[in-house]
Formats: structure tokens, C-alpha cells, sequence
């Protein structure tokens, strides 16, 4: 590629700012616990945004930019990207300014070699495979080393490099019905062959339950149990309202010092917004303005605290210091125990996806497998679809104390709705 930063100085553009990722990559590929293919990559790509400002507005436009690509091809997609700006009629706003920065993310695997480390990882995966009638169909293993470089025209250069692994996973369970399979992701940053081992021996028993699951007699009431998947979805859906962006455009439907949880009788919640959870792939030092994020509590007891969001919304609100775009999500524990857990419940291990509306005021989702314990003994279940009013859910939700990291999440691996309605 030509030299696209001279390019930009000299093109006809107010602001602009250059994303460059570069991933390199080890993959393995299993059939059973055989392995059939390794490969290794290396990909960079950069994505280009000039900003145009024009009859007291702001307007921007992206492009991705090749190695490839010659000088008078650059030249042709700014020209371009300058014309589809003029196009759009933001209110002003500025990019962040200045800082340098080069950090790594929390991560075990930084010094690992990667033939090393995907043998070891694979080990972990099939130590789990020892459930009479299953079996991991399929396996493919991916590490990832990302390193992401953010620069702008306002002095901004950052840098941060991040190490995860992606384990995708196919578990069986095979009887004289036939066979039944599952279908595991499985995310993570810092390796723990203990937690992947259990993570897929989970999964195998979950395969085992769907083969055996039966459509439980309803309607009925009755508490319910959500992981953290869902609880994650949840607080996001809450915390969404507090968005600068939301509170900008008037799409929030509650305000900082409004309480989400009016007359609760079970576990408060405070939810803190973070750049860098330990363990999730979706932690950063800065986001993709390069704005430095700011940990920022956005719940606190079950009353909006405060907003978080991007530069540009912040500075539209007035915002002094905005907290940047956060992507990680940490809820503090309650009071629920196992001893809690002794009156029948049904506990939700697969949903088609948690549906909410805050306006409506509901919650509920089909329910693809469940566990259902009836204060004795414990069915899987299938078939079946939940209910509930999510007024009625905040006021008497039980949160448990054991934590756990799941995607952006970090939080209570429990929570305890109390009387829906299933059907």
C-alpha cells in the first residue's frame, strides 16, 4: 500500500482515523479425537474513516483500505469517502485527542507456543469425553493473537494486543433412539485446563438430557433459573437506557436516579461497566475512537447511577470526561444459596434467546432444555416456552454469590426469577 497516511494529510478531509487489525492464528480441526487438518494465518486489515465537516455540520465515511491497493486507488476512495461524508449532517463533534499507548491484555497464553498450547488445550477438551453414550463428534481449536492500532489526526496512536481461544465443539449422545447433538462455543483468554475439561463434560451431560428430555404437564408457576448468558442479556437490556446515545435520541425509558427495582424484596443490583474483565475477549484499554475507557457504575442498589457511551455522544450531553464505548459487564453478587434451591424450580440450560421489552414490561423465551427439580428428584425437560411481567421479576430476583466470566460478563452464575408462568 501506498503510504496512506501522506494520503490522507493531503486529501481534502477535516478529521480522519485509521483502525488496523492484525490476527495471527492456529487452527486445528478434529473428527472424533482424531486430528485431520492445522492451519495457521496471518491477516491485517485496515479500516479507513475521514470526516468532512460542511454547512455547520459533521459527516464521516469508512473504507477498507488494502496492501494491495496503489496510490491512485487510495486517492480514488478518499475522494469518494470525502463525497459520502458531505452527505451526512451530524451535529459537531470532535475525536478524541492525543495519547500513545502499547499494552497487552490479561492473558496466561502470551508466552505460549501455539503447537504447544492447542495439543494442551485439545487434551483438556477430550479429557472430558468419558459419559457412557457420548461422545465430541467434532472439535476445531482457534488461537488468536490480535493485535488492534488505532490512529487519528488528533495525535491518537494507541495499541493493544489481545490473546484468546475459541473452541467449537459438536457433543453427541447416542442410545437406542438414535443420536442427538449439541453445539458448544466456547470462549476464553486465560487457559484453565480444569475449567475447559468441566466447560465440555457440562455440555455432554447437557446432550445426554436433551436425548432424554420430556415435555413437562403445563401451564404451571414456578421459580425459574437463568445462567449467566441470559443474565448477561439482561443487565445489558437494563443498562441500555443509560447509553448517551439512548439518552441523546430519547429512547431511554428511565432517567439517572430512577429506580429499577420499586418495593424489592430479593437482591438489589449493581451493575459496573468495565474496559478490562480478566478472562473475557471482550476487554480493551480504549475503544474504537481510542478514547481511554473509565470504569463507570452505571446501577447501583437497582438505581440508574449513571451514563456511560462514546465520545462523540458524551460531548453532544455535555459529558466532561466520557467513559467511552464499554464493552464488559460486571454484576455484583447476592444472597441466593443452594439451600434456596430446595422448593421446585425449573433451571433453563438452553434457551432459543432471552426476549425482553422494557416497554411492555416482559420477559420470557422458548425454552429448548430445562431442568426441572420438583423438591425431589430432577426431569429434563423440553418443549415448553416462559412469562413473566419484568416489573415483577426486578422487584424479587435472588442473584447467587459464586461468580463466574462468560463473554463480556463477568457476575453471579445464578439468578432466581420467583412465579413464572410456564407454558
Amino acid at each position: 500500500m501506498s503510504d496512506l497516511f501522506v494520503l490522507l494529510r493531503e486529501a481534502a478531509i477535516d478529521d480522519w482515523r485509521v483502525t488496523e487489525t492484525a490476527t495471527a492464528s492456529y487452527e486445528l480441526f478434529f473428527v472424533h479425537r482424531n486430528l485431520e487438518t492445522v492451519r495457521a494465518t496471518d491477516t491485517l486489515s485496515t479500516q479507513v474513516t475521514v470526516y468532512v465537516d460542511h454547512d455547520g455540520k459533521r459527516g464521516d465515511s469508512s473504507f477498507a483500505a488494502y496492501a494491495s491497493a496503489t496510490e491512485e486507488e487510495i486517492k480514488e476512495k478518499l475522494q469518494a469517502a470525502a463525497r459520502r461524508a458531505r452527505l451526512v449532517d451530524n451535529a459537531p463533534y470532535t475525536l478524541p485527542e492525543g495519547g500513545e499507548m502499547a499494552v497487552d491484555l490479561p492473558t496466561n497464553m502470551a508466552e505460549e507456543d501455539p503447537q504447544a498450547l492447542g495439543g494442551r488445550i485439545a487434551q483438556a477438551v477430550f479429557a472430558a469425553d468419558t459419559l457412557p453414550g457420548g461422545s465430541i463428534n467434532a472439535c476445531e481449536i482457534f488461537l488468536y493473537r490480535d493485535t488492534l492500532r488505532v490512529r487519528s489526526s488528533r495525535g491518537v496512536d494507541k495499541t493493544q494486543r489481545t490473546w484468546r481461544v475459541m473452541i467449537e465443539a459438536i457433543p453427541t449422545f447416542t442410545d437406542a433412539n438414535g443420536s442427538v447433538e449439541l453445539y458448544e462455543d466456547y470462549r476464553f483468554t486465560e487457559f484453565v485446563p480444569e475449567k475447559v475439561t468441566a466447560e465440555i463434560a457440562a455440555r455432554l451431560r447437557d446432550v445426554r438430557d436433551r436425548a432424554a428430555a420430556v415435555k413437562p404437564q403445563t401451564p404451571m408457576t414456578v421459580n425459574v433459573v437463568l445462567r449467566a448468558q441470559e443474565i448477561e442479556q439482561l443487565m445489558w437490556e437494563l443498562c441500555r437506557d443509560a447509553d448517551y446515545a439512548a439518552v441523546y435520541s430519547h429512547r431511554n425509558l428511565h432517567a439517572v436516579g430512577d429506580d429499577l427495582q420499586p418495593g424489592c424484596q430479593g437482591d438489589r443490583l449493581t451493575v459496573t461497566l468495565k474496559g478490562v474483565i480478566p478472562g473475557s475477549e471482550h476487554s480493551a484499554y480504549f475503544d474504537p475512537d481510542g478514547l481511554a475507557m473509565t470504569d463507570t457504575c452505571v446501577l447501583r442498589d437497582g438505581v440508574v447511577a449513571s451514563c456511560f457511551g462514546s465520545s462523540r455522544f458524551g460531548q453532544y450531553l455535555g459529558v466532561e470526561k466520557p467513559t467511552g464505548a464499554l464493552r464488559c459487564l460486571h454484576l455484583e453478587g447476592g444472597s441466593l444459596t443452594s439451600e434456596d434451591l430446595k422448593a421446585p424450580y425449573l433451571e433453563c440450560v438452553s434457551l432459543s434467546g432471552l426476549q425482553l421489552d422494557r416497554y411492555s414490561d416482559y420477559i420470557g423465551g422458548e425454552i429448548r432444555l430445562a431442568r426441572y427439580f420438583d423438591g425431589e428428584k430432577t426431569v429434563p425437560v423440553t418443549g415448553i416456552s416462559m412469562s413473566a411481567r419484568l416489573s415483577d421479576v426486578l422487584r424479587t430476583l435472588r442473584l447467587s454469590a459464586n461468580q463466574c466470566v462468560e463473554g463480556g460478563y463477568e457476575g453471579p452464575d445464578k439468578l432466581l426469577l420467583r412465579d413464572v408462568q410456564v407454558l
